[in-house]
């Protein structure tokens, strides 16, 4: 017995010396509510160590009133009425007393109903990526074009699949395209998914909910504090459901209006680059970041694929003499496979870059012998599809 006590101290040892007890306690979090469910939190605690406490306490000292040593005679005695209400009684006046608290903030929690200047954002689960979409921002003068992007998980393969490097201070919690927010501005999330179960989960701002397909749950907030806030997908959805992180960054009305006018001047900049002459070295410096990114994970850097899984690029027949098909892939997607279109998910010219680096990577072709696909092909695709 003493030695598995000592066994036990020599394991506690580290924990205590290396816990940092400020850590171990819910984080207060950068929101109204989130501060209220930090405050419920902490009452709900300290009634249960109150309770504690009480039934501990009666506990050890009937131990110590009624030892042996003082009790030569063991007492006889049948059951106590009275006593079994009163256990019965306290414990639920304490549950109701601990439920109104808590409904209170239940009831603002699911407090759905827009407010006057505030944002709409539609939060799209994929797998394995967040899409968003600003409801109420357009990135073209005309208001046609809806500001929407993906955001993707950056954090290198060789962090988390081979362990060749050190992994970074934002280990599988870093992206592309973080969302940007005003301050002390009303936001909504209007939570959904394009295939399976996800789960939208910002512990900072006490947000937690489910995407489903074809249906919206929603979520509201306010950011009191300035910064960037990290969390994750919280709904086992694949294979890859730990390399889908959430980045909010939150920032003042200025740097607000001030990114929204970069994502015009980037939409203004996409159209003329559809139309410019590009060089099959410029498309394959981009297709090859493009594919890092967006096809590495399935098809493998060296475009081996996985057998039975995703297919090999390398050597492929449509990649290597089939420029519409290819086109039609990677915009429609493939029905009853992981492959999804990616006509939202990247623009006219990553798309032909992608195509492209395809094409002359892997023993594939050369610029001699195979048929490019320049970014105008895609806008050609597109109108094709829009007539």
């Amino acid at each position: 017995m003493k030695n598995k006590l000592k066994l036990l101290i020599l394991y506690l040892i580290p924990f205590f010396a290396s816990a940092d007890w400020l850590d171990l306690n819910m984080p207060v979090g950068v929101t109204d509510i989130s501060k209220e469910v930090f405050e419920l939190h902490m009452l709900i605690f300290w009634v249960v160590v109150g309770i504690g406490v009480v039934v501990f306490g009666f506990l050890f000292w009937s131990m110590w009133k009624y030892r042996r040593s003082n009790n030569k005679t063991p007492a006889k005695f049948y059951d106590n009425h009275k006593l079994e209400i009163i256990w019965t009684i306290v414990p639920t006046v304490i549950l109701i007393l601990m439920a109104i608290p808590a409904s209170m903030t239940l009831k603002k929690i699911y407090d759905h109903e827009a407010e006057e200047g505030g944002i709409d954002i539609q939060v799209v689960g994929w797998q394995w990526k967040w899409q968003y979409k600003y409801l109420d921002e357009y990135v073209d003068e005309a208001g046609n074009k809806q500001l929407s992007f993906f955001s993707n998980l950056t954090t290198p393969q060789d962090q988390y699949e081979f362990n060749r490097v050190e992994k970074g201070e934002n280990y599988l919690l870093e992206v592309d395209e973080p969302v940007v927010v005003p301050i002390n501005t009303p936001i909504r999330f209007l939570i959904t998914s394009s295939d399976v179960l996800h789960s939208w989960y910002m512990s900072d701002f006490a947000v937690k909910q489910d995407a489903i397909p074809g249906f919206i749950n929603v979520a509201k907030t306010k950011i009191n504090v300035p910064g960037v806030y990290r969390g994750n997908c919280t709904e086992l959805c694949g294979e890859r459901h730990a390399y889908m992180p959430i980045v909010v960054e939150a920032v003042t009305r200025e740097e607000y209006d001030a990114w929204l006018q970069e994502k015009r001047n980037i939409a203004a900049e996409l159209a003329y680059l559809t139309e410019k002459e590009w060089t099959v070295d410029e498309l394959l410096a981009t297709g090859e970041e493009i594919y890092t990114l967006r096809c590495a994970a399935c098809h493998q850097a060296d475009g081996a694929g996985i057998a039975g899984f995703y297919p090999a690029l390398a050597g492929s027949d449509i990649v290597i003499n089939d420029k519409a098909r290819q086109i039609e892939i990677l915009m429609e997607g493939v029905r009853g496979s992981q492959m999804q279109s990616f006509a939202e998910q990247i623009n006219e010219v990553e798309m032909a870059a992608v195509i492209t680096f395809t094409k002359l990577s892997w023993g594939n072709g050369t610029e001699a012998d195979s048929e490019l696909v320049i970014p105008k092909d895609i806008v050609d695709y597109k109108n094709r599809e829009d007539t």
